[in-house]
């Protein structure tokens, strides 16, 4: 069956960029995997929709720029965690920086991509929540796709 559940699935990160933009050179680099994730997001190119209306004739909808997503991670903050602590650096990180990510699915099946985290804000909630932190991870170069083994 093809089909699969999120459950298992892990992100991690890497400060360094691949020698080469392929699984090859993503699976070369050391990866520190956050903890406590429980929701990733939505990544993997779309366009954006380009429209002209003549004045005579059908609407014209045509693909415009293309963007690969972004990653808006629901994470139970843990100071203590290396990969909680890179994604906050990488939040502080005001150069613009890409970093190299990883998704891996319980299935084995990996998603590799570079781009800078936009922030990462906390949510304290009430008496009765788990302080959170959700970053905002934009994927800016193509999503590498290595099948389940």
């Amino acid at each position: 069956m093809g089909v699969n559940t999120a459950a298992g699935s892990k992100l991690a990160l890497s400060a360094a960029n691949p020698a080469t933009e392929d699984a090859a050179g993503y699976a070369a680099l050391t990866y520190t995997e956050v903890a406590y994730v429980s929701n990733l997001g939505d990544i993997g190119s779309s366009y954006e929709k380009v429209e002209f209306q003549p004045l005579d004739g059908p609407k014209l909808k045509l693909k415009g720029p293309r963007d690969e997503g972004s990653l808006n991670p629901s994470i139970a903050l843990d100071d203590d965690d290396a990969g909680q602590a890179l994604l906050r650096t990488a939040s502080e990180d005001g150069t613009n920086a890409f970093y190299s990510f990883k998704i891996t699915r319980a299935d084995g099946a990996v998603r590799y991509f570079q781009g800078p985290v936009f922030g990462m804000p906390e949510s304290i909630g009430s008496a009765s929540d788990v302080i959170t932190a959700s970053p905002t991870i934009e994927a800016c170069t193509e999503v590498i796709r290595v099948a389940a083994p």
